[in-house]
């Protein structure tokens, strides 16, 4: 009685800590949010878009199913048939630690100027072509910024392509992105796996398959693909105190590197024994595409990372000369 007792006490104070922790943070960020001014020549249009699929695919569904079924032997994970409810989720306005909760709502503020309109996005704003393009099919913006946009849709994955293709810039705040195709139903407002993060599934069973959704694809016109959760990796170059948790790795030769973490980890345990994870630009027909190359939600609180990253909005904006960065006193 006495070990229940203490077991809840201990469960009941690790709980409280770990939502004072993030409420916390909130209110750090929330409160200690560094804003820029600007003279800009032009309105600069910035879309966020939150990651609100990947929040749906880690809200007790998909990694449940993933938890139950990875485990089994290769011959037991062709056809199953069972649990496959795991495998749709309903898609909400909320996110989460897991998807970039505390980046976007820290950068829809630092964004801010007068010369600036910042909008918030969802995916499954993304997902309609509308919501990214005019009818004459040019760019309704000049910035995209991603977080941790790991499960999306073919249609938006496609309309990401289409509007870098097209001038415009998008940049990826964390690793770990287009991972994994859904399909969205606007009428139920749910997501449901389709292929990758190592399954497939054609709504009636489920089978092991491709880890990385469109990793050729990724690699030609993003620049870079996933690299290893579960990989000891460290940085000999780390300016911004940086952690390991989920990473993009180069993997095009055409990446003009603006900041190599000089990362280095176990041969046994990585497909490549020197991955090049970096900051990087590629130039992909019109437009172009900034990857951060590490999970900045973690840092996005960080003062140094605050001003790097600030960099990359005055080289990528539209061009002005008496554009400057100060923060609030």
């Amino acid at each position: 009685m006495r070990k229940s007792i203490l077991g809840s006490i201990i469960i009941i104070t690790i709980t409280i800590i770990a939502v004072a922790v993030i409420a916390g943070r909130s209110w750090f960020l929330s409160n200690n949010i560094p804003k820029f001014s600007s003279g800009f020549v032009k309105v600069v249009n910035i879309a966020l878009i939150k990651p609100t699929f990947t929040a749906a695919a880690y809200h007790k569904s998909f990694y449940k199913f993933y938890f139950l079924y990875s485990g089994l032997p290769s011959h037991a994970q062709k056809n199953i048939t069972s649990d496959l409810n795991l495998l749709s989720s309903e898609v909400t306005d909320r996110t989460t630690g897991s998807s970039s909760a505390f980046s976007v709502d820290f950068l829809a503020e630092h964004l801010k100027t007068p010369k600036s309109h910042i909008s918030v996005l969802t995916d499954s704003d993304a997902d309609n072509v509308n919501s990214l393009f005019f009818v004459n099919g040019t760019n309704k913006y000049d910035i995209l910024i991603l977080g941790h946009q790991e499960y999306v849709t073919q249609q938006e994955y496609d309309n990401l392509k289409h509007f870098v293709a097209n001038g415009g810039t998008l940049v990826l705040m964390d690793g770990n992105v287009f991972y994994a195709e859904v399909k969205y139903d606007r009428n139920t407002h749910t997501i449901t796996l389709v292929k990758g993060h190592g399954w497939a599934y054609n709504g009636k069973s489920a089978w092991k398959s491709i880890r990385e959704r469109w990793e050729n694809e990724t690699s030609q016109w993003v620049g870079s693909n996933f690299f290893c959760l579960s990989c000891n990796i460290t940085f000999a170059n780390n300016p911004f105190q940086y952690k390991h948790h989920e990473e993009q790795y180069v993997t095009n030769p055409n990446d003009l590197i603006l900041l190599n973490y000089h990362a280095s980890t176990s041969i046994k345990q990585s497909k490549t024994a020197d991955p090049v994870i970096a900051t990087y630009e590629l130039n992909y027909h019109k437009g172009k595409v900034i990857a951060l190359g590490i999970y900045s939600d973690d840092i996005i609180a960080n003062s140094k990372f605050n001003k790097f990253f600030d960099s990359l909005v005055v080289k990528y904006a539209p061009k002005s000369p008496t554009f400057s960065i100060r923060p609030i006193s």
